[in-house]
């Protein structure tokens, strides 16, 4: 294994195959379920933006979106657990009389049709529009082909300035999102982002290692005219991949004062999530306090308890 400066293990490979399979099934080893942990929160945020803005159709922008998962999981209510079933359990087969066997893998063109038809066969969820920013072209081009992403963007804005194309596809996002690659993105690439597009500030949710400090991005989007709060419960991401990997990891968490018992230390990485909006924004609809409520009410519900009603909030 290979590893990073953070300690991580580097998967750089899985994201670079021209079709999702290696993505999925290294993955799948390490229990990642960040996406779908993600999902009800983005799905909430696109739902009160399409309310505040009134726009019917909200543009989001996920950062790092690989082959288009959280697009996929938005727009047509897959599952985390149906696209591992997908990309790493298709092949298998029943194998005739003998009851055993595998059939022959499909080709990267037979599984990109199938999943052509899986975006054709599926009513969007919910009324939104996609586009992708990544530095993977191979990751971008499937996923924009299989129908996940609605425009893509193959950019690396942590060393380079939008391109006037570039800029032309951000302008008009409604809400910017990612699921684990802050850390390795900073505060540059949101920043140049948000000026690319003049004087709007669209919505933000990041889902962050909690390895990683935000408090630069934050800073950063203070001074660009935002608020930034952080919900109170934490998010499994996936297992560590080796002892070594926690251990190193462990070590980076303790040099940055971060407490890891209970959590990276029980054999997990674990993500906050930060909301940022424009200060003053009319109606901030998730106030620290109703934050803090609902997911101690997602909590108990996981939990077997009764969750509590939640009081009205005036929006």
């Amino acid at each position: 294994m290979r590893f990073d400066a953070t300690g991580k293990v580097t998967l750089d490979h899985i994201y670079n195959q021209p079709d999702p399979r290696a993505y999925f099934r290294e993955l799948r080893k390490l229990d990642y379920c960040v996406p779908q942990q993600a999902k009800p929160y983005f799905a909430k945020l696109i739902e009160e933006y399409r309310d505040a803005a009134q726009v019917a159709v909200p543009k989001v922008l996920d950062i790092g979106c690989s082959y288009g998962i959280n697009a996929a999981l938005l727009k047509y209510d897959v599952t985390m657990d149906a696209l591992y079933a997908r990309y790493c359990d298709e092949h298998l087969g029943t194998g005739g009389q003998s009851g055993g066997g595998r059939r022959a893998e499909e080709t990267p063109e037979a599984l990109l049709a199938r999943d052509r038809k899986l975006a054709r066969a599926h009513r969007p969820a919910r009324p939104v529009s996609f586009v992708g920013l990544d530095t993977s072209g191979s990751a971008l081009a499937y996923a924009l082909e299989a129908g996940f992403l609605d425009d893509i963007v193959h950019a690396d804005l942590e060393q380079d300035d939008p391109s006037p194309r570039q800029r032309a596809r951000f302008a008009g996002t409604d809400l910017v999102i990612s699921t684990g690659c802050i850390g390795y993105v900073t505060e540059r690439t949101l920043t140049r982002i948000v000026r690319s597009m003049g004087g709007h500030r669209p919505w933000m949710a990041h889902f962050v290692l909690r390895m990683f400090p935000f408090d630069p991005v934050e800073r950063a989007l203070e001074e660009l005219g935002y608020s930034t709060v952080c919900v109170d419960d934490v998010f499994r991401q996936r297992r560590f991949a080796s002892p070594q990997e926690q251990t190193q990891v462990l070590e980076t968490m303790k040099e940055a004062g971060v407490d890891a018992d209970g959590l990276e230390a029980d054999g997990w990485l674990h993500a906050r999530l930060y909301l940022s909006r424009p200060s003053g924004t009319a109606g901030w609809p998730w106030s620290p306090e109703r934050l803090a409520r609902e997911s101690a009410s997602a909590l108990e519900r996981r939990a077997g308890a009764p969750a509590t009603p939640p009081t009205d909030e005036p929006k």
